[in-house]
C-alpha cells in the first residue's frame, strides 16, 4: 500500500502531513522505495515489524530512530530491527547450528509468544517446531549488532548453476531504477543452469524502458550471476495475496507449468 501511494503520479497533490506513524510487515521494503516513502512523507515514523502468525505475530522490531539514511544511527535502514523483548532470535545453517555473523541462513526463534504447535497437525508442527525452535522458512542473516537482515523465503531463493540467488536482493536492486514501480523476481527453468533468473517488472506511469536496460542497470548494483537473463513486463499490478504480498506461486506457474515442482 505505500508503494502504490508513494509512487502515485497524483501523490504530489495530496497533503500526507497527518501522517504520524507508518507500521511496516513482512520482508522490508525495497530500499528505494523506502527512501521515496521517507521524502513524500516526511512527518512520519516508519517502523519495520518482523514476524509471523506462529510468533503472535513479532519477532523483531527496528525503530522509527534507525529508520534513517544519515547520522550516527544510520546503516539500518535495510534491516528487520532486534529481537523484540522475551523473544529469542538466531540463524541456523542446514544443520541447525547457529551460523556465524554475517552468514545467511534460516531465521529461527523462541520465546513465549511462539505458538505450540499447529491445530489437529501434528506432523507440520514436528517440521516447524524443532529442538524448541520455530523454523521460519526466512533466509536471514545477523550482524554484529544483532541486526537480523532478512534476505528470501527460502523457498524463493533461486538456485541457477549452483549458485544461491536470493530473490529479494536481486528485486532491491531492480527498483533502484527509476522507471520500476512493481517487481518480482523468480526463478525459471533452464535446461543447462537448472534455474535462471528472471524478473518481471512493472513500470511507472509515463516511463517507458526496455529488458536491456533493466538487466544492464542491475549489472551496476549486484553480482552478474545474480542479474536477470530474462526480463518480462506488466501493465497490471502484480497478483497479490491478502496480506498484500506478491504471489510468486501464481507468477511461477506460466513457467513451470509440465514440470513436476516449480523448482530444479
Amino acid at each position: 500500500m505505500i508503494n502504490m501511494t508513494v509512487n502515485h503520479p497524483d501523490v504530489g497533490n495530496y497533503d500526507l502531513g497527518s501522517i504520524d506513524h507508518n507500521h511496516l510487515g513482512a520482508f522490508p521494503m525495497p530500499e528505494a522505495v523506502l527512501q521515496t516513502a521517507l521524502r513524500v512523507i516526511p512527518n512520519a515514523q516508519f517502523h519495520h515489524l518482523y514476524g509471523q502468525t506462529e510468533a503472535a505475530p513479532v519477532l523483531t522490531a527496528l525503530p522509527a530512530d534507525r529508520m534513517v539514511c544519515d547520522g550516527p544511527l544510520a546503516g539500518k535502514i535495510t534491516s528487520a530491527g532486534l529481537a523484540i523483548p522475551g523473544c529469542e532470535v538466531k540463524i541456523f545453517d542446514k544443520n541447525g547450528n547457529e551460523a556465524p555473523r554475517g552468514t545467511v541462513g534460516e531465521i529461527v526463534a523462541r520465546g513465549e509468544n511462539v505458538m505450540r504447535g499447529y491445530w489437529n497437525l501434528p506432523e507440520l508442527t514436528a517440521e516447524t517446531l524443532r529442538a524448541g525452535w520455530l523454523h521460519t522458512g526466512d533466509g536471514g542473516r545477523m550482524d554484529e549488532d544483532g541486526f537480523v537482515y532478512i534476505v528470501d523465503r527460502v523457498k524463493d531463493m533461486v538456485i541457477s548453476g549452483g549458485e544461491n540467488v536470493y530473490s529479494a536482493e536481486v528485486e532491491n536492486a531492480t527498483y533502484q531504477h527509476d522507471a520500476v514501480v512493481e517487481c518480482a523476481v523468480i526463478g525459471i527453468p533452464h535446461e543447462k543452469w537448472g534455474e535462471q533468473v528472471h524478473a518481471i517488472v512493472r513500470l511507472a506511469e509515463g516511463y517507458d524502458t526496455d529488458e536491456t536496460a533493466i538487466i544492464t542497470h542491475c549489472h551496476e548494483w549486484i553480482a552478474n550471476y545474480k542479474c536477470p537473463r530474462r526480463v518480462s513486463f506488466e501493465t497490471n499490478p502484480l497478483p497479490l495475496s491478502s496480506a498484500g504480498k506478491i504471489l510468486k506461486t501464481e507468477l511461477r506457474k506460466l513457467y513451470w507449468e509440465g514440470h513436476e515442482k516449480q523448482e530444479n
